[in-house]
C-alpha cells in the first residue's frame, strides 16, 4: 500500500547565512567612507578634468604666433599683478614641450631677436641677443638641413654685430652671418625670408648694390613678409631714401600694426628728413608727423600693458631738435619714471639740461650717467621725485663712443661754473683726461671742447664768462632695427 508522503502547506523559510550578512556591512561601509571621501577632496571623481591640461608644442608656437602679430613680445604685468605671457615664453614653453621643434627653435630666435628693439638698456639687449643666438644654434643642431633655421640664425648674428665695438670681432660675426644665409639659399633657394636677411648683412658689411638687387629680388617673390619690407627699408635708409624708406616701414606696418618698432623707425626717418629740410614750415610738418608715429607707439604699448620708454625718449629727441627742450625734459622724465637706475636717460636728461641752459641741474644729472649717484641724487639729476618716481642707485657708464658724448658735456659744464670759491676743475680736468686718453677724442668737436676746459681752469674767473656749447647733433640711436 502506497502512502503519500505528507507535503508542508506553507514554504520553508530560508535559514539567515552570518557570511553573506558580513559581505553586506563591509560593501555599506565601504559606500559610507567612499562618499565621505569624495566630499572632503581626499577622492576625486572619474572622468575629471586634470588641473593642469597638457598642451601639445603646436598650440603654443600658435598662441606665440599670435601674440607676435599682437606686438605683445614680452610679458606685461596687469595693475592687479597678473602676469600675462608674451610671445618670447610661448615659444618656450613650445620647445619645453617638444626640444626637437627646429621650427619652433628657429621661430623663438626671431622673436627674441625682434624683441631687442623694444629694449633700452645696452645690458639687456646683448643678454637677449646671446639668448635668440643659442636658440638659433638649437635649431640648426636639431636639423642641419633646414633652411629656415640657417635664415634665422644669420639674422640674429647680423643683429648681434651690430652691437660690437671691435671692428675685426664685428667682421668675423658678419662673416658668420654671411655664411648661414648662403647655406640657407643653398638648402632652399626659394626661402625668401633667408634672401631678405642675406640683404641686410651686405648692407651692414657695405655691399649696398648687391643688397638692393637681393632685397627686390625678394620683394617679387614674397610682398607680404613683414620681414621683407622692414628690410627694404633699411636697405633705402641706408642708401639715404628716407622718404622711400617711410613708405616701406609704412608697408611694414599695414602688415604687422602692433610691432611699435616699425613705428620708431618710421618716426625716425621723417625725424631726420625735418633735420634736413631748408624749408622751415615743410620742417615743422615733418617733425609733426614723427611726433604721430611716436604717440601711436605710446598708444599700442599703452593697450598692450607694455611699459616701453622707448617712444617717449624719441618724442623727447624729436622736440629737443625742435628747439622745444622744455616738453623734451618732461618726456625724458617720464622715461625715468619707467626705469629709475637707467644711467642713459640721465645722460639724455643732462644734454637737455644744458641746452636749455639750466646747467646746475645738467651737471646733478650727467653726475650721474658718469660716475653713478645715490638715489637721493638721482632725484636732484632729474629735477626732483614727484608721486611716480622712485629713487634709484645709478651706476655709471664707462667711455665709449656712444657715451663720449655725455662725458664732454659734463666737463664742459663743470669748467663754465667753476670759480675760485668754487671749483669743479679738478673734476673737469679729470675727466678731460679720460677723454683724451680714450680713442674718442678724434671728434673735433669734442677735441675743441676740451681744449676750451683746459684753457678756462687754467685761466679761470672769479665767475663763469664762458659758456661751452658742443655741436647739436642728431642722437638718432644707429642699432638695429
Amino acid at each position: 500500500m502506497n502512502i503519500n508522503q505528507r507535503r508542508n502547506i506553507f514554504r520553508r523559510r530560508a535559514e539567515s547565512n552570518v557570511y553573506r550578512m558580513f559581505f553586506w556591512v563591509i560593501l555599506i561601509l565601504g559606500g559610507i567612507w567612499l562618499i565621505r571621501s569624495v566630499d572632503q577632496g581626499e577622492i576625486k571623481p572619474l572622468f575629471l578634468p586634470t588641473p593642469t591640461p597638457t598642451r601639445f608644442a603646436q598650440s603654443y608656437a600658435i598662441e606665440g604666433d599670435a601674440l607676435f602679430t599682437a606686438g605683445k613680445l614680452e610679458d606685461s604685468i596687469a595693475a592687479d599683478g597678473k602676469v600675462s605671457p608674451g610671445a618670447i615664453t610661448a615659444y618656450r614653453e613650445a620647445v619645453k614641450v617638444n626640444p626637437n621643434d627646429v621650427n619652433a627653435w628657429a621661430r623663438l630666435s626671431r622673436i627674441q631677436t625682434y624683441s631687442t628693439a623694444q629694449l633700452v638698456k645696452r645690458d639687456a639687449i646683448l643678454v637677449r641677443l646671446e639668448e635668440a643666438i643659442a636658440s638659433a644654434e638649437k635649431a640648426v643642431e636639431v636639423n642641419p638641413d633646414d633652411s629656415y633655421a640657417h635664415a634665422v640664425y644669420a639674422f640674429a648674428l647680423n643683429w648681434r654685430a651690430s652691437f660690437v665695438a671691435d671692428d675685426r670681432e664685428r667682421q668675423a660675426l658678419l662673416t658668420k652671418s654671411e655664411q648661414e644665409a648662403v647655406r640657407a639659399l643653398q638648402l632652399d633657394n626659394t626661402n625668401t625670408l633667408a634672401l631678405a636677411f642675406y640683404a641686410e648683412v651686405l648692407v651692414d658689411q657695405q655691399k649696398w648694390t648687391q643688397a638692393q638687387q637681393n632685397i627686390e629680388q625678394a620683394l617679387e617673390r614674397d610682398p607680404s613678409l613683414m620681414d621683407v619690407h622692414r628690410v627694404h627699408a633699411y636697405v633705402l635708409e641706408s642708401l639715404g631714401e628716407y622718404a622711400l624708406a617711410i613708405e616701406a616701414y609704412d608697408r611694414a606696418i599695414a602688415i604687422a600694426p602692433n610691432l611699435t618698432f616699425l613705428y620708431l623707425r618710421a618716426g625716425a626717418g621723417y625725424r631726420r628728413l625735418a633735420f634736413e629740410s631748408p624749408n622751415e614750415q615743410v620742417q615743422r610738418q615733418l617733425y609733426e608727423k614723427s611726433l604721430e608715429y611716436f604717440a601711436q607707439t605710446a598708444r599700442i604699448n599703452q593697450q598692450l600693458g607694455v611699459q616701453d620708454p622707448a617712444p617717449y625718449l624719441s618724442i623727447a629727441r624729436t622736440y629737443s631738435q625742435m628747439g622745444e627742450f622744455f616738453i623734451a625734459i618732461r618726456n625724458v622724465q617720464k622715461t625715468i619714471e619707467f626705469q629709475p637706475d637707467n644711467p642713459v636717460f640721465y645722460g639724455e636728461l643732462g644734454v637737455l639740461y644744458h641746452k636749455n641752459r639750466n646747467y646746475e641741474t645738467g651737471i646733478l644729472a650727467l653726475k650721474c650717467v658718469v660716475r653713478g649717484c645715490t638715489a637721493e641724487e638721482s632725484c636732484d639729476g632729474r629735477g626732483g621725485c614727484g608721486p611716480n618716481d622712485t629713487p634709484a642707485d645709478v651706476v655709471g657708464l664707462p667711455l665709449t663712443i656712444s657715451t663720449v658724448y655725455y662725458y664732454d658735456v659734463y666737463a664742459s659744464e663743470l669748467a663754465a661754473l667753476s670759480t675760485p670759491k668754487k671749483s669743479y676743475c679738478d673734476e673737469a680736468l679729470a675727466v678731460a683726461s679720460e677723454i683724451e686718453a680714450s680713442e674718442f677724442d678724434n671728434d673735433p668737436n669734442i677735441a675743441a671742447d676740451i681744449v676750451v676746459v683746459r684753457i678756462f681752469c687754467t685761466f679761470a674767473p672769479e665767475t663763469p664768462t664762458v659758456t661751452l656749447e658742443p655741436a647739436l647733433i642728431d642722437t638718432t640711436p644707429t642699432a638695429k632695427p
